[in-house]
């Protein structure tokens, strides 16, 4: 088995990361970030994002389990950090101070963060690699895995690369709206990790 493709776990994967990572639901989000800059911007917002997630997931993969147990951090406390930067972004985005006059500064920024993380590669995502590298048993299940990080990261690039076919549709007012709920869905989402992260703590006992 050791030199054998897992396809069960490279399915497995794939469907899991993909319905955390929710390629659609980030779309909202993408545009009300991005999505009064130019063409160029946002594909490069979206290729940076997507890089930095593969990036962060990569380093989890790989050595998720031992920088966790070196800095004594849990999957709880990465869920509260997520949580709490989320937030942080969407009460920009609610009161208006998401766009500022240096359109340079603030794309690296929104593609490092929230997009590339935590709203991509977040906690969710991040604990579900650990446990799927935990899973594997040999370099098939290794390569396996791998093959599900690219595709999944694929399917992202994809995803936002072709959001821009909305802003035809929605136009500029549109887009600014989209700003609003996507500070909602972000705020929302922010909320739903830090009580995750509390619970986890409990549940622990911690």
């Amino acid at each position: 088995m050791l030199g054998v493709f897992d396809v069960r776990l490279f399915i497995e994967a794939s469907i899991t990361l993909l319905v955390i990572m929710d390629p659609p639901g980030t779309v909202p989000v993408f545009l009300g970030l991005v999505g009064r800059k130019s063409r160029e911007a946002r594909k490069s917002a979206a290729r940076q994002g997507v890089l930095v997630s593969f990036l962060v997931i990569t380093l989890f993969a790989v050595a998720g389990n031992s920088i966790l147990a070196y800095m004594h951090i849990g999957i709880p406390a990465l869920q509260g950090a997520g949580g709490l930067l989320l937030l942080l972004i969407a009460l920009d985005l609610l009161t208006g101070k998401g766009a500022t006059n240096h359109p340079e500064v603030e794309d690296v920024n929104i593609a490092l963060v929230p997009l590339g993380t935590p709203l991509l590669a977040g906690p969710g995502a991040i604990a579900a690699t650990i446990v799927f590298v935990r899973q594997a048993d040999g370099w098939g299940s290794y390569f396996a895995l791998a093959a599900a990080i690219v595709a999944v990261h694929l399917v992202l690039l994809g995803t936002l690369r072709s959001a821009g076919l909305l802003i035809k549709v929605f136009k500029e007012s549109g887009i600014l709206l989209m700003a609003k709920i996507a500070g909602l869905l972000l705020a929302a989402i922010a909320v739903q990790l830090v009580a995750s992260s509390v619970q986890g703590f409990i549940t622990s006992g911690v």
